[in-house]
């Protein structure tokens, strides 16, 4: 039995390092909604600086950051954003943007890879000869890493060219970079270059940057303007907020140099799931810090399996009837990796052999 828990159900599980909590000790703080927080007001110029952006504002959650950002880019009610059917912002957010926005969503197929087609973004957008009938699109949402895809990489030149079609038809950009570190890590490609043809980006800090609260809405002075004053309405201004950007800071400087590790450790932990005949896994789709399988022996099912796992102390989650999914962080080691795979073990002589079956993608998982 395991000495400690082995969380993998995400990588928003993560508990706060000693150099957060003494961070958030220390943090010299005044009120944030007056706009006099010396380190939140620190914290959101290095964030800005970091992604190349103008400005940048803390918001309490993803959730909060990915609604703000739509609702200040559409701020018509009839407006419509084009967003891919299974992004996080379309599944699992509530319907924000329709509900407290009047925002319509209008979807286009994602792919295996996260992307969708440009063809059919472009064919997604409203004519003016129909705005007697039709919402007005006003917004396209990209999603960076993509998680109901594995955390799969949307690429510079991908990201590049949907900005072009924005900009060539008067729309804005929001990119969903709740784990766009991750993206930039596996890619290759700095972060400030990866979102340079977005209009907003939102980052969450509490998923691969192991903070625990928060997120950030980076874009223009001018844009930023906006999501401050929705902030305050949806009731997201927050008083010695320094508290927790303190925690932040922590993470940005400390943890997103490991998240090349975490990416390690998940190819690690796929192919040692590869090699058990019971589990289907795609190797090359495993990216980032993402690793999903599904059960190929019918009798075995993922609620089933998280259940065994749990009496081991190991911690995951169901994605479908028929998947499974491992969050790697850094709070998760190579022996924790390999005591996973070792729970996992003893079932294999008991389960029959079955034949590879064709990788069935996930078609829910929140965060």
């Amino acid at each position: 039995m395991a000495t400690k828990v082995v969380d993998l159900r995400s990588d928003t599980v993560t508990k706060p390092s000693e150099a957060m909590r003494a961070a958030m000790a220390a943090a010299d703080v005044d009120d944030d909604v007056l706009g006099a927080d010396p380190t939140a007001c620190r914290f959101e110029a290095e964030m800005a600086r970091i992604m190349g952006k103008e400005a940048a504002l803390f918001v309490p959650s993803g959730t909060m950051a990915n609604l703000i950002s739509v609702l200040a880019h559409c701020d018509a009610r009839g407006s419509e954003v084009i967003l891919g059917h299974d992004s996080h912002i379309h599944v699992y957010e509530h319907g924000g943007i329709s509900t407290l926005g009047g925002v319509h969503p209008r979807t286009v197929p994602n792919n295996p890879d996260g992307t969708m087609d440009v063809d059919r973004i472009v064919a997604a957008i409203r004519s003016t000869d129909g705005a007697l009938y039709y919402p007005t699109t006003r917004l396209i949402c990209l999603e960076n890493t993509h998680g109901n895809s594995g955390g799969k990489c949307l690429t510079v030149e991908y990201t590049d060219k949907v900005g072009e079609v924005a900009k060539a038809h008067g729309l804005k950009l929001h990119i969903d970079g709740a784990r766009i570190f991750n993206a930039s890590v596996a890619l290759g490609v700095p972060v400030d270059r990866l979102v340079r043809a977005a209009d907003s980006v939102s980052i969450c800090l509490s998923k691969g940057i192991g903070a625990p609260v928060g997120s950030v809405i980076v874009g223009t002075k001018a844009f930023i303007h906006k999501p401050k004053i929705l902030r305050k309405t949806l009731g997201g201004g927050m008083r010695q907020v320094g508290v927790l950007c303190a925690a932040a800071e922590v993470g940005v400087r400390d943890t997103v140099g490991k998240l090349a590790d975490d990416h390690r450790k998940a190819k690690v932990l796929a192919d040692g799931l590869k090699k058990i005949k019971q589990f289907t896994v795609d190797l090359s789709s495993v990216e980032t810090n993402m690793v999903f399988f599904d059960m190929a022996d019918p009798r075995i099912s993922p609620a089933k399996l998280c259940q065994a796992l749990k009496q081991r102390n190991v911690l995951a989650m169901p994605t479908s009837s028929k998947s499974v999914r491992f969050v790697v962080h850094y709070q998760i080691s190579d022996s924790d990796i390999q005591y996973t795979l070792k729970c996992i073990e003893p079932w294999r002589k008991s389960w029959p052999a079955t034949p590879n079956r064709s990788v069935v993608r996930p078609t829910a998982q929140a965060s």
